[in-house]
């Protein structure tokens, strides 16, 4: 019975689990900084940079900045940094706006042929207030939004 529990666990199609795995880890700063911990405890208990890298599927000098970061700041450095990047073309109250309409109206509502939001009606919609946002863009607001 004891080998029964000691045989290999397998995941089905594992490429894609990981792929999956790994879009989840980057989906969040608290995420993140979970999976740099980890990786900082490994090396804590003994794993060198590359092969706590190997395992958590990262490149051996990301893990090694972590460490640096960690030596410098302690656990504060493995907190997300400010990510640089071009500043939101949207103010707070037009997000407020936009999530209202997603949320609580159908496209039909605002002149659109269609009954549910997608990323090009949504792209539409916020060209008719005067913002230019391309399908991409606005498909990565959805998500982060949650719909």
């Amino acid at each position: 019975m004891y080998n029964d529990l000691m045989r290999k666990l397998k995941i089905q199609n594992p490429e894609a689990e990981i792929l999956n795995l790994k879009k989840e880890i980057q989906r969040s700063e608290e995420s993140r900084y979970d999976h740099r911990l980890h990786g900082v405890l490994m090396v804590a208990q003994g794993l060198s940079a590359p092969e706590a890298a190997s395992l958590l599927g990262d490149a051996p000098r990301t893990v090694e900045l972590w460490i640096h970061r960690f030596k410098e700041e302690g656990i504060a450095g493995l907190r997300e940094l400010k990510r640089p990047g071009r500043p939101s073309r949207l103010n707070q109250k037009q997000i407020a706006e936009i999530q209202n309409a997603v949320c609580t109206s159908s496209p039909s509502e605002f002149g659109f042929d269609a009954d549910r939001w997608d990323s090009n009606t949504l792209s539409m919609y916020l060209h008719s207030l005067g913002v230019d946002l391309k399908p991409r863009q606005c498909r990565n607001l959805l998500r982060r939004w949650g719909f």
